[in-house]
């Protein structure tokens, strides 16, 4: 069963924010939770606060769900809003400053656990 979480412009450029989610990729949600405890990145806690939250999602629509076998299926981060503008330099020139949001998606899924006889 699979549960999605999303948290849309968060004030970190997606090129930063792609540093962490590559780490967390493919990993099972309590390894992944230990690793961006310990990761001293901006974008670290709200990847974690992230995850939980897509936990809580597949709680509530299976309560009977194994938080030990869910595993981070796909986890990306798109580009958001772009704020755009001018601060003045010497000699009249202006330079644009871009401050880049992120809109970041994490999708888990229950590993089934195969009888391998």
């Amino acid at each position: 069963m699979e549960a999605k979480a999303r948290i849309r412009n968060v004030p970190v450029a997606p090129r930063k924010a792609r540093l962490v989610a590559d780490l967390v990729r493919g990993l099972y949600v309590e390894d992944a939770l230990n690793l961006l405890t310990i990761t001293h990145k901006a974008i670290s806690p709200v990847i974690r606060k992230l995850i939980r939250s897509a936990v809580a999602n597949a709680q509530y629509r299976d309560a009977n769900i194994n938080q030990d076998n869910l595993f981070i299926k796909t986890i990306f981060v798109d580009e958001g809003m772009t704020r755009k503008w001018f601060r003045p330099r010497s000699r009249g020139i202006a330079n644009r400053i871009l401050h880049r949001r992120s809109h970041i998606t994490v999708m888990l899924d229950e590993e089934n656990e195969g009888n391998g006889d």
